[in-house]
């Protein structure tokens, strides 16, 4: 397996706080804390992002 490609969010401030990151995964998605990634990362199935994703998108989420 190749090595994913880490995308950090849009949404991460400038100075790289609150940063998550991304990548694509063989059937998954993988998300981690750009701040520590040598924490590892999590792994979720590609419709459980696409879920998260539209929930975020609709304010679901929203604190």
């Amino acid at each position: 397996m190749s090595t994913p490609t880490w995308r950090k969010s849009t949404h991460s401030d400038a100075s790289g706080n609150s940063c998550v990151e991304a990548a694509r995964l063989p059937g998954a998605v993988g998300l981690k804390d750009g701040q520590n990634p040598e924490a590892g990362h999590l792994t979720v199935s590609a419709a459980a992002f696409g879920g998260l994703l539209t929930r975020i998108r609709s304010g679901e989420l929203d604190l």
